[in-house]
């Protein structure tokens, strides 16, 4: 059994820290000039301007974090089974209609609260990687047993399943990679996970068969902009192979419309060169080819690419490099294994994020409505995602003596 220790406490990371800093700097910056390029944004009261609403959830997110830090990690363990089935009631709550609030394309992802907006999947992601480590960190011998298995990927299944009901795709399949990554650091054994990845990718196979190739009396039922996001990314026609002039114009009119974001995207990417036009000078922004709404959020990796050009995406590059190599070296340092499954975790959550992002903004994954860490603009997400560093430098100051 844990037994707290009474040797002082130590340090914080300072090298995560700088690049953490670095990060929110960067944030702010760009939230600022992809925001301000909006002429609605002159209109907007500075106090009510997206970018000063960032720097607020930096300083709250920051504030939560140092909470986390001063409460050792095994006391915030034992609430996690609290936490995880608080999450749970979250993401049932959202989905009732008067209650939860849609946006964009229709999905049910967020909580009015007045002065800001909740989004439970964020929460749920952190609340799942606390009960996930808490789970897993049984003696070894108890994860051989194929119950343990099935428990764990039920304790996954169970928030991916209601974070895809809302729908959003793009938050629920981090999970998978997540919990898959826990079970197999925490030693579960390969050959169970080996068998669930063959299956999964059975599976994967068959439903993207189904949605590029299936007529639409058998296609699976999923959402219409889903299905059409997935079409623009394979080069699918909308029109089918049949189908009249006019039913083929209408259709190449709005393949070009669900591919209008990732192409502009591409556009800015490309656009930036070696050093970019400059802050603020983003031409795709201005003009208002990248729409206002998506610029600051989703697809703010192309207004940094555009602007400071290759040099400056590989310093943000860098700094999520940064950030999660020094992840990866206090999860080897955890004086337990409680606190390398949560580094783990948050590690893997991270890098999940960081890769579908920049992978949908340069066009080698499909478009999908997830946030990229510290630099998209959201409360949720950057209040999440400090809170779970603040978690990492927990297990930091707590760790190994030796």
């Amino acid at each position: 059994m844990y037994q707290p220790r009474t040797i002082p406490k130590e340090s914080f990371d300072r090298l995560q820290l700088a690049a953490l800093a670095g990060l929110m700097f960067l944030g702010a910056a760009f939230v600022f000039s992809a925001t301000v390029a909006n002429d609605a944004a002159g209109t907007v009261r500075w106090f009510d301007q997206s970018w000063v609403r960032q720097i607020v959830w930096y300083a709250l997110g920051l504030g939560a974090a140092t909470a986390v830090c001063v409460v050792d990690y095994h006391t915030l363990a034992r609430w996690s089974e609290v936490a995880y089935w608080a999450s749970i009631l979250t993401l049932l709550v959202v989905l009732i209609p008067f209650i939860g609030k849609t946006h964009g394309w229709g999905a049910r992802r967020w909580i009015d609260l007045g002065p800001f907006q909740f989004q439970p999947s964020e929460f749920a992601k952190l609340a799942f990687i606390l009960a996930g480590a808490n789970f897993l960190s049984r003696p070894p011998d108890e994860l051989k047993l194929p119950e343990i298995f099935w428990k764990g990927i039920g304790l996954m299944m169970l928030p991916f399943v209601l974070i895809l009901k809302e729908p959003d795709l793009g938050s629920a399949l981090v999970l998978l990679p997540t919990g898959l990554v826990m079970m197999l650091v925490a030693g579960t054994p390969r050959k169970y996970l080996l068998r669930l990845l063959c299956g999964v990718g059975i599976l994967g196979s068959l439903f993207l068969a189904d949605v590029l190739f299936a007529p639409p009396a058998l296609q699976i039922k999923m959402q219409e902009y889903q299905r059409q996001r997935l079409l623009v990314y394979f080069g699918v026609d909308f029109a089918a192979a049949n189908a009249t002039p006019q039913a083929k114009k209408e259709a190449r009119r709005l393949q070009a419309d669900r591919s209008f974001q990732s192409r502009q995207a591409l556009i800015s990417v490309g656009s930036g060169g070696l050093l970019g036009t400059g802050w603020g000078k983003g031409k795709q922004t201005a003009l208002q080819f990248m729409p206002p709404g998506a610029a600051h959020n989703d697809f703010i990796f192309s207004v940094i690419a555009e602007e400071e050009g290759f040099a400056g995406s590989l310093v943000v590059l860098a700094l999520y490099a940064v950030v999660l190599f020094t992840g990866l070296r206090i999860a080897g340092q955890a004086r337990d294994r409680l606190g390398k499954l949560v580094a783990v975790g948050v590690v893997t959550l991270l890098f999940s994020h960081v890769f579908i992002n920049i992978g949908m903004n340069i066009r080698i994954v499909p478009v999908t409505g997830i946030p990229l860490p510290l630099l998209s603009y959201g409360g949720s997400s950057v209040l999440c995602s400090l809170i779970a560093l603040g978690l990492m430098q927990n297990i930091h100051i707590h760790r190994r003596g030796y």
